[in-house]
């Protein structure tokens, strides 16, 4: 049975929860873990440099970032290759992947935006997005004949809408 930690609403603190299950599972370790952001074909999940004895918090954010990505990965793993590039497709796996890493920062009372959850966005448009391009054609200027025609046709138009608005005036009848 989990230890029960009062607040004055009598509610259980979340973050006593967590620490505790994380003790009791043995995933908390008081020995320093060091390891590196692989970038190697795009296929490990980013990883912080941490020391959970000095920094408790960034072990926990670290560990459940680490579920935030497992559980992106396998949404992922139901959209097909044609499909990555559809925002309907994956904007809620996408979406949830933000939503876990920033919740999470702010539950554990953690900086967020932070080097870990970037790393993880970046990771995730590495692997999955980086041959998207633009639905949507990209246009260019106008060759310069049709340019030159688009600037000069109304420059020469204006003297002769001046010429015969002034001609029209000087026809003497009161209007």
């Amino acid at each position: 049975m989990a230890p029960r930690a009062h607040m004055s609403s009598g509610r259980l603190s979340q973050g006593l929860l967590l620490l505790w299950v994380l003790l009791r599972t043995g995933l908390c370790h008081t020995d320093a873990v060091t390891t590196s952001f692989d970038q190697d074909a795009g296929t490990s999940p980013p990883m912080a440099l941490s020391n959970w004895t000095a920094h408790p918090m960034e072990g926990n954010y670290t560990y459940i970032t680490q579920k935030c990505w497992d559980y992106f990965v396998e949404l992922m793993s139901n959209v097909t290759t044609a499909e990555l590039c559809e925002w309907r497709v994956i904007s809620r796996p996408y979406s949830d992947l933000q939503n876990c890493l920033e919740s999470w920062a702010d539950r554990l009372n953690y900086n967020y935006p932070n080097a870990l959850a970037e790393q993880y966005i970046f990771q995730s448009h590495h692997r999955y997005f980086h041959n998207c391009t633009l639905e949507h054609p990209v246009y260019f200027d106008p060759p310069e004949d049709v340019l030159l025609a688009m600037i000069i046709a109304p420059i020469c138009l204006i003297p002769f809408l001046v010429t015969l608005v002034i001609w029209r005036s000087k026809d003497g009848k009161g209007q």
